[in-house]
């Protein structure tokens, strides 16, 4: 971990206070403890990563003092670049300082994933563009002391994938449902002669590409394309996805001995029954091969690992969509707030994890972010934690207030588009609950006391943009107009999204003019 490039950076000489930064064992891994001196405030970190976090907090609330400790030991995030969003476009250097600013709230784990599906191959010119995007990212993660880690997919290929090799995904085969558009067609059955050599070839390249990134994780995953309905792979996630992934487990222990490996069961008994059962029995010993269980699906955790715990009584974590519900395109209304769902969350499946990689697509989420690694830093409900936010990103002042605001932001989102409207922009547009009455003029009060790189600044303006949009399209019915589109458009330049596609694009009328033409 590089010191000081971000510890000293951030310290310094905060809040006109001298502050000394010490390291002692004794705390607990990736604690700190904050106290007067007669000198100012020394922070002391049990370790390096403890240290960092230690001024993260004295950085947001300066007359904190005492000791604190993680409860969990995987506080990560998983950046999706894809869809032009804002991991996949945005200036890296935009992107690296955000990887540093999520360190200071407790982020000790930075995941992505490389989509093979619209490349030829490693060696196509995106491809290796990518690749590079990723390991920047990953690199900038590792000196601040994070955990860099990799997801893939056990069977996806690329767009070159020779036909004969490619899997089967049949509605109906087998009892299989058709996946939400996830299947590419070119993913690689691994019961097919030379398939699995195949995905093995494809995986050592990847890791191979990475090789000067210390990756501290691996995650295998089993669904969104991923997948086969062949009589020899069904059903996947107890069978075909097991037979791929233990192998790649290995090969990755090879490489990196000192690596996590983390199993996805995302999507089990989503497309067809009785996988989470086959994994049960298979995992009735404990497997070697992998130290983590990631458990999750876009409807919320499963209900088989709460009703009869986790198979092979591994350490479960979890992989929150915190981006995608109740607002459609993501992000593309502004902020979306969800302390109070992510809190009921919380008192139902926290205590049985150790710990999560909530799921990104951009900044848009930054608050629910901070939700989930301090539920898993421990010890406070989501209401302190957004509290503790707006204190320190905007201001103590203001606090109070910004927080009532955000839990009625949240009570009041369900925003979509209305298909007709695209064909008749005499017709409603934008579908969208209503602002609770007066939350826009309480953020337009607390904007009014803000000071002003504050009031620029795009966490700011993310939210506030939010309620001016609802407040807007509440006045005009849904129908779109000047202030909409110029509200988006601001949108549109914090995320970067001038070539967004549809699933993350602010919806402007020169955004759909530009997707829908």
């Amino acid at each position: 971990m590089q010191r000081t490039a971000l510890v000293e950076k951030a310290a310094g000489f905060l809040n006109g206070r001298v502050v000394t930064l010490d390291i002692a064992e004794g705390i607990g891994a990736e604690g700190f403890r904050i106290e007067d001196t007669s000198a100012g405030v020394r922070i002391v970190g049990n370790d390096e990563r403890g240290l960092l976090y230690g001024v993260g907090k004295f950085r947001r609330d300066p007359a904190w003092r005492g000791v604190s400790v993680p409860e969990k030991p995987v506080r990560a995030i998983y950046f999706a670049t894809h869809f032009h969003n804002f991991y996949h476009d945005a200036p890296l250097a935009e992107v690296c300082q955000y990887i540093e600013e999520l360190a200071l709230w407790g982020c000790n784990t930075l995941t992505v994933w490389f989509d093979m599906h619209h490349y030829t191959g490693l060696d196509d010119p995106a491809a290796q563009a990518m690749v590079e995007r990723l390991r920047t990212m990953l690199r900038t993660a590792a000196g601040v002391g994070m955990s860099p880690g990799l997801l893939f997919l056990a069977n996806e290929g690329y767009s070159t994938s020779p036909p004969d090799l490619r899997a089967d995904w049949t509605p109906g085969h087998d009892g299989y449902s058709a996946p939400p558009g996830g299947h590419y067609h070119v993913e690689i059955c691994p019961n097919q002669p030379g398939g699995l050599e195949l995905i093995f070839q494809s995986r050592a390249e990847l890791l191979d590409a990475f090789r000067d990134v210390p990756l501290d994780f691996v995650v295998i995953w089993p669904y969104d394309q991923g997948g086969c309905t062949c009589s020899q792979c069904t059903p996947w996630g107890a069978n075909g996805f097991l037979k791929t992934a233990e192998p790649l487990a290995r090969m990755v222990r090879q490489r990196y001995p000192a690596a996590k490996l983390v199993l996805s069961t995302w999507y089990f008994d989503h497309f067809i029954n009785g996988e989470w059962e086959g994994l049960s029995r298979a995992f009735a010993e404990p497997p070697d091969w992998i130290d983590y269980l990631l458990a999750d699906d876009y409807g919320g955790f499963p209900a088989y690992p709460l009703e009869h715990g986790i198979p092979g009584g591994l350490p479960a974590v979890n992989f929150p969509e915190i981006s995608m519900k109740n607002m459609s395109p993501w992000g593309g209304f502004g902020a979306n707030p969800r302390p109070r769902h992510w809190q009921e969350y919380w008192d139902t499946v926290g205590a049985r994890l150790a710990g999560g990689f909530p799921y990104s697509e951009g900044i848009f989420e930054d608050l629910n972010k901070v939700l989930h690694l301090q539920l898993n830093w421990g010890g406070r409900s989501t209401r302190e934690i957004a509290r503790e936010y707006a204190a320190s990103e905007f201001s103590p002042a203001v606090a109070d207030a910004v927080t009532d605001a955000v839990f009625a932001l949240e009570a009041g989102m369900a925003h979509g588009l209305d298909g007709a409207g695209r064909r008749d922009p005499q017709m409603r547009l934008y579908v969208l609950p209503g602002l609770p009455s007066g939350t826009l003029a309480v953020l337009q009060e607390a904007d009014a006391q803000l000071p002003d790189p504050v009031r620029k600044s795009w966490r700011w303006r993310v939210l506030l943009l939010r309620a001016l949009l609802d407040d807007e399209l509440q006045r005009s019915g849904g129908r779109p107009t000047a202030a909409s589109d110029g509200y988006f458009a601001e949108l549109a330049r914090i995320y970067h999204a001038d070539q967004a596609e549809r699933p993350v694009a602010p919806p402007s009328r020169p955004a759909l003019d530009r997707l829908y033409r």
